[in-house]
């Protein structure tokens, strides 16, 4: 098994590529990524040469977007989106995902993103992005009036591309059965003190704010 591009029959093909070079998308695209690149700029500069990395290896593999560090995208047109409480299992832990809001709805009655976790109930107007660690943090959002519409745009990296990467183009099996003793011990450390690699992944905004004013 290796990382592959994800395969679509004649139509829903023909219908992706109107999306992928639909000029709303491809702003809405760059604009999460940038974001991105903004308040996380240690997870994003992870997040490009691990990127770089799996395209210079394979290079049958395809981004949607060059302006996108994200390796996958989600389009929900509902027409009346609702997304249940749950964690994206599958992504990175300390990965950041986003998340955008479209169509028509009354916000101040609906389409509220929950984060369980942190108690919060944010408003989440049509038009409005958000960056969470989906991994990690349980959410959901509100329903909608009956007559009205939501749909959502995602963008995304599983975390098994990651892996791939780290286990040198290889699955976890083999890279395992591949270290030597000492090998072993010393990846089964590093394994262990991997939360706080992902913590240290994460910006404070003192940080942020010295690389702004560029101390």
């Amino acid at each position: 098994m290796h990382p592959q591009n994800l395969h679509h029959n004649a139509n829903n093909a023909h219908v992706l590529a109107s999306l992928l070079n639909c000029l709303a998308f491809i702003r809405l695209a760059c604009f999460g990524s940038s974001i991105f690149a903004t308040w996380a700029p240690n997870l994003f500069h992870y997040y490009t040469m691990h990127l770089r990395d799996l395209l210079v290896h394979d290079t049958m593999l395809v981004i949607n977007w060059t302006q996108s560090i994200f390796a996958t995208v989600t389009f929900n047109f509902g027409p009346r989106m609702l997304c249940f409480c749950h964690t994206d299992s599958s992504n990175l832990p300390f990965s950041w995902c986003t998340i955008t809001a479209l169509r028509r709805f009354n916000h101040w009655q609906g389409g509220h993103l929950i984060l369980w976790d942190l108690k919060l109930v944010i408003d989440f107007p049509p038009g409005s992005t958000i960056l969470i660690p989906s991994a990690i943090l349980w959410h959901s959002n509100t329903n909608i009036g009956r007559r009205e519409q939501r749909y959502s745009f995602t963008q995304y990296t599983s975390g098994g591309l990651f892996w791939w990467v780290d286990h040198n183009f290889q699955t976890s099996k083999e890279y395992w059965g591949s270290l030597k003793q000492d090998q072993h011990a010393a990846a089964q450390r590093m394994q262990q003190g991997r939360w706080e690699f992902g913590l240290s992944m994460f910006s404070m905004l003192e940080d942020l704010r010295c690389c702004a004013s560029g101390v």
